[in-house]
């Protein structure tokens, strides 16, 4: 039984689902803010769940985290915490549903991309495909040992956040070719810490591709 709730979608097309779409929102945030992606986007997808539950870490008045933030020493430590519990939380619905990890995307922003770069590439049942708007990798000193799989990534950032730099992507972007996993990126002019119209229709492309 998984320790995660929140808000989801059930496929448009009132059948049982062929996919499933998780999604990690940002630090300060919850699940309710981030299914408005789902919403956006399910037009396209209509076999397919959305879920995006609320992190484990509460911080009061609705507002959650995945990880504590404590000054870069606890950052990993942050991951590796919270990493079985997403695990356990995406392997519940995919037991659910009867699918495969294979037919699952895992969505983050900001902080739930982070999470997303460290908890991807660490299962050994590959997922379909990672989409990271406005994240960076806190851990990938541990990638090249810690890796379990390659799951194809799209990273999209824009060039005006100020709250986590677009070199945090592209950074991200390079130690991921290092390692041999699959990864696009996308730096999207004038975009502050947030996810538009243009980061939207990356996605979608991204997932029709991976689940197809």
């Amino acid at each position: 039984m998984t320790t995660l709730s929140g808000p989801s979608r059930s496929p448009r097309s009132g059948a049982a689902p062929k996919s499933l779409v998780v999604l990690l929102h940002g630090r300060g945030s919850n699940g309710d803010d981030l299914i408005g992606l789902a919403d956006a986007i399910a037009g396209h997808f209509p076999d397919t769940a959305f879920h995006s539950p609320n992190a484990p870490v509460a911080l009061g008045g609705g507002a959650y985290q995945w990880f504590v933030v404590d000054g870069m020493e606890s950052r990993e430590p942050g991951l590796q915490s919270v990493a079985p519990i997403v695990n356990e939380f995406i392997d519940g619905l995919l037991e659910e549903f009867g699918l495969p990890a294979s037919k699952c995307v895992l969505m983050g922003f900001s902080q739930g991309t982070i999470t997303s770069m460290h908890v991807a590439p660490r299962r050994a049942d590959q997922l379909a495909g990672v989409v990271g708007f406005s994240g960076a990798m806190f851990s990938g000193s541990t990638l090249a040992d810690e890796m379990q799989s390659k799951p194809p990534f799209i990273l999209i950032h824009g060039d005006a956040d100020l709250v986590l730099d677009s070199r945090e992507t592209e950074l991200a972007a390079k130690r991921f070719e290092e390692v041999g996993v699959p990864v696009s990126m996308h730096i999207l002019p004038g975009l502050p810490h947030s996810i538009d119209q243009r980061g939207l229709s990356l996605a979608v492309g991204f997932i029709e591709r991976v689940l197809d």
